[in-house]
């Protein structure tokens, strides 16, 4: 089996992206994880499909697959190179594109300086529709992690994140405390574990360790 694929990146976050419009793709979790081996496959955070939209207020449908094989709802920087990728690809002449997704619509666009944003809607806080388990809604809540507790806010972009605020992204613990954040049985559908630094009253650093890609 023979697939076209395009490599792309947003801010470092790395993806193969697939044409499922003009070819078929049909590949199995086990091939996903081959696909984004770094050392066997390809190489990438994330597998993005672009499919025919099955909705009437949607151009197109957007598929993600972490490196694990497992399909999740949302990436921001996925979307960004999505909206690229069909413009450069001839798919749509629009600059702007409504896109489906598993956690709804969102709304990628070129922008006249050739950089790409994206629309994502609003941020839920509601931890049932993170999903994250918790007796009541709050501002942060404390993460029993080994030998210490994290506190951290937790929000949903389409999919979960849980953040931290540190003094120093650079230094912060990600590959130390991210893997148990990222499966901490407070969240059942796992989560996003971000190290945020604030820089001013405009301005973040940012570290991620991702759901089902590290």
């Amino acid at each position: 089996m023979f697939l076209k694929f395009t490599k792309m990146h947003g801010l470092g976050n790395d993806f193969v992206v697939f044409d499922a419009i003009s070819q078929s793709v049909n590949l199995t979790p086990a091939q996903f994880q081959f696909i984004a081996d770094r050392h066997f496959g390809i190489g990438c955070d994330q597998i993005l499909l672009v499919e025919r939209a099955t909705r009437p207020d949607a151009d197109f449908r957007y598929r993600i697959f972490n490196a694990d094989g497992g399909e999740v709802e949302q990436c921001g920087n996925g979307a960004r190179c999505f909206v690229h990728f069909v413009h450069e690809k001839g798919l749509s002449p629009k600059t702007e594109i409504r896109v489906e997704t598993a956690a709804g619509i969102i709304v990628p666009r070129i922008e006249p300086n050739g950089q790409v944003t994206v629309n994502m809607g609003v941020p839920r806080f509601e931890p049932t529709e993170i999903p994250f388990i918790a007796e009541k809604r709050a501002l942060t809540y404390l993460l029993g992690l080994e030998g210490k507790l994290a506190e951290v806010s937790v929000l949903s972009m389409g999919n979960p994140h849980a953040v931290q605020w540190v003094e120093d992204a650079d230094s912060a613990p990600v590959a130390e405390e991210g893997p148990q954040i990222e499966s901490h049985p407070s969240f059942p559908a796992r989560v996003n574990a971000g190290f945020m630094q604030v820089l001013d009253r405009s301005r973040i650093k940012l570290r991620v360790y991702e759901r089902g890609a590290g």
